[in-house]
């Protein structure tokens, strides 16, 4: 007679930081007590994940630790095999570079992946740049849309701003969307070409951190201003356009 199989191990899926703070500062203590007990992980990048672990009182060394990787070189057909620890009974932790796992980045993929295996899924609490953002903005939290990235060639970035601008205008609602932090000054000279003066827009920098700036005004407002000091530093957009 064959024994019972052992059961699963779950995916936790375990929000990271936003930038230099201390762990204790942004993260719950039922968070890092979950994090630190961990022996297997998938991260966007393994590197980013032991800088992360290493500031955490881990219950195991460092160098014991397994971390996969989960990016967008990843095949998806390689995913499913990521789950094998919590198949074979382990606690799994899925990382992202920043914030929190499954949100803008690839993790959803092996969550999506957890359940069609029977694994079971725990969101852990902390910090997420979208919901800070808007929390922050003044803008509409009850209704909104997240873009992600918005296109890198000019005339593309501009083409989707337009259609985001009239999107919030007849939907009332907010509109997120991220860049990478070197091309901040690019986008925010974007919404001044493209966007009407009227519409509102946040810029939310350096969230959790010391540094952290959160400024919303209109277009017409933002016109004139000295992006340099955004630059290469991590932000999030929230748009808002006057209702038509």
């Amino acid at each position: 007679m064959s024994s019972p199989a052992a059961p699963h191990g779950r995916l936790l899926l375990l929000p990271t930081l936003l930038g230099d703070s201390a762990p204790t500062r942004v993260l719950p203590e039922h968070t890092i007590a979950a994090a630190v007990r961990l022996t297997h992980f998938v991260a966007e990048s393994a590197k980013t994940a032991r800088q992360f672990l290493k500031r955490l009182p881990l219950a195991h060394p460092l160098q014991s630790l397994a971390i996969a990787e989960l990016n967008e070189h990843t095949p998806p057909g390689d995913v499913p095999a990521l789950l094998q620890p919590a198949l074979d009974g382990h606690d799994l932790g899925l990382m992202s570079d920043a914030g929190c796992p499954a949100v803008a980045d690839p993790g959803a993929l092996l969550v999506a992946a957890a359940h069609e295996c029977g694994v079971r899924v725990v969101p852990l609490v902390g910090p997420s740049s979208l919901l800070l953002a808007l929390m922050a903005s003044g803008l509409n939290g009850q209704g909104f849309v997240f873009h992600g990235y918005l296109p890198v060639a000019a005339e593309a970035r501009i083409a989707a701003l337009k259609r985001i601008e009239q999107a919030s205008a007849q939907t009332g609602q907010s509109q997120l969307f991220i860049e990478a932090p070197y091309r901040n000054a690019a986008l925010l000279e974007a919404l001044l070409t493209s966007c009407r003066g009227d519409t509102r827009l946040c810029v939310a920098v350096d969230l959790t951190t010391e540094g952290e700036r959160i400024t919303t005004r209109t277009i017409a407002q933002w016109k004139g201003s000295d992006f340099g000091s955004l630059q290469k530093r991590p932000a999030m957009f929230v748009l808002q356009a006057a209702r038509k």
